[in-house]
């Protein structure tokens, strides 16, 4: 499975970055490769995600061990970070040294750049805009599984550097 979450409140409000676990869940979204389909999940319904996440054999995701699951845990029994899991910020930063954003990573390596970004989803809560904050979610969590598939298959992704010059990044997931 690929997750990615969207959340309610900004690192701002809620006292900074290390507070992941005060921004909650506006959504989080799940794709699942048995059923290949995408499950979006609202806060209130976290408890049907957590179960989901328990059938997986793994679940991928970009910053998820950081930050995703630090959004997640206090919704949920299970220790997030116990769950066989697959972190393709973690994975590239250890093959590079430096961390890379998924947006650097999909336009380089899919030619898809990201839809949005999280200031605009949180922009989207105060506003009501459920169905925006989902479908832009489901394109990361696509773009998360495409990088995934990719560098499965090729043995590397593609980032732009800071010379603005496409390079390989070896990866071995």
């Amino acid at each position: 499975g690929v997750l990615d979450v969207e959340t309610r409140r900004s690192a701002q409000e809620v006292g900074g970055w290390h507070r992941a676990d005060k921004m909650g869940v506006s959504v989080a979204v799940l794709y699942d490769s048995k059923d290949d389909t995408f499950h979006p999940y609202e806060q209130d319904a976290l408890g049907d995600l957590e179960k989901h996440l328990l059938e997986l054999d793994m679940v991928i995701g970009f910053n998820t061990k950081r930050f995703d699951y630090k959004v997640l845990q206090p919704f949920m029994e299970t220790p997030l970070l116990e769950l066989p899991s697959l972190d393709l910020l973690l994975e590239v930063k250890e093959s590079l040294n430096y961390r890379v954003s998924l947006d650097n990573l999909a336009q380089a390596t899919l030619d898809a750049p990201k839809s949005a970004d999280g200031l605009q989803a949180l922009a989207w809560w105060k506003e009501g805009k459920l169905a925006e904050i989902t479908e832009y979610c489901a394109k990361d969590v696509a773009l998360t599984r495409d990088l995934y598939l990719f560098g499965k298959e090729q043995g590397y992704v593609l980032f732009s550097n800071k010379a603005k010059q496409v390079v390989r990044a070896p990866v071995s997931w």
